[in-house]
């Protein structure tokens, strides 16, 4: 594909997946399998969503390096070419990221989110080489993860804007930071397809937003492919009123799971569990969900009119 086709593929909801673990922290990849068809059958279909599969919030960093190909290879097959598929690899050298890509090519992924090489220190001008070698490598599509969270992951809004020439550099997992600012959003949106990765999904859609990270799609569909419909609508007001009835709940109580044990994977797992899918925990040594929480997260739910399973 070129770059327009490439650009096409980041739209609408991104469902990040989490990876399904058995009694015993392994991965089941049944599950995943099962999960993928379920999604699709879901309404999660190209032209509103995509998967991503294996990133941060998929425990990349905690999968051994036997267990991602795999997962990938699990979920393109289940997919059957009905939804396009993200496979993530973070944090590597520019060699091992291109190994990684390729890899990711080679099992049916159309698209890849790759992070800066953070803990390699890397200057702009060392993060612009990483991302050209990278395009120059493969033939399928990248979203930038912009981490400035890490002490080496901010990318400058000036280094953005010079990867507007890298052909299979087409996406932008957007964070802003000093050097990155919100008023860039509109002029990057002219070469990269923008992916909300926050709480504002009204304001990143109307300065030119293309997608957003999901919460909870791939616990309960309906809900977030509705969000979707509502903003390419531009029925924002509506879209407001239930990101401040439905999501905002969901999210305070995200912060509160939080404070008892980290972990990306650890609520969406517990969405999943609750919704009644049976994922698994989050690997050691982040902590299980207690009763306690599980309980609270069920009623919640329930007084949302999700159906939740008795």
């Amino acid at each position: 594909m070129n770059r327009n086709e490439l650009r096409n593929v980041f739209k609408g909801v991104v469902g990040v997946t989490i990876t399904p673990y058995d009694e015993d922290y392994e991965v089941d990849y049944g599950k995943m399998y099962d999960l993928t068809q379920w999604w699709v059958e879901n309404g999660m279909v190209r032209g509103k969503a995509m998967l991503k599969v294996a990133s941060v919030m998929g425990e990349f960093p905690q999968l051994r390096d036997d267990e991602w190909p795999p997962l990938i290879r699990t979920v393109v097959q289940a997919a059957k070419g009905k939804i396009d598929v993200i496979a993530g690899s973070h944090y590597k050298d520019t060699k091992r990221t291109i190994e990684d890509s390729l890899r990711a090519q080679d099992l049916g992924a159309v698209a890849l989110q790759i992070a800066p090489p953070a803990f390699n220190d890397p200057n702009q001008d060392d993060i612009l080489r990483f991302y050209s070698d990278l395009s120059d490598a493969i033939e399928i599509g990248v979203m930038i993860y912009n981490t400035p969270w890490q002490r080496y992951g901010a990318i400058n809004a000036d280094t953005l804007h010079k990867m507007a020439d890298f052909e299979h550099i087409v996406a932008i997992k957007w964070a802003s930071h000093d050097e990155c600012p919100p008023k860039e959003i509109p002029s990057l949106s002219k070469k990269f397809n923008m992916i909300e990765n926050g709480n504002d999904r009204v304001g990143f859609h109307k300065a030119g937003g293309d997608g957003f990270l999901d919460k909870s799609s791939i616990a309960y569909p309906p809900h977030e492919l509705k969000m979707w419909e509502l903003l390419e609508s531009k029925q924002y007001d509506t879209a407001q009123s239930l990101w401040d009835s439905i999501d905002a709940p969901i999210q305070a109580l995200a912060q509160k799971a939080g404070k008892v044990s980290g972990g990306q994977a650890r609520f969406k797992k517990m969405l999943m569990n609750a919704m009644g899918h049976e994922v698994g925990e989050q690997r050691l040594p982040t902590l299980p969900a207690s009763e306690s929480e599980m309980n609270e997260l069920k009623s919640l739910l329930s007084s949302l009119g999700w159906p939740v399973p008795s």
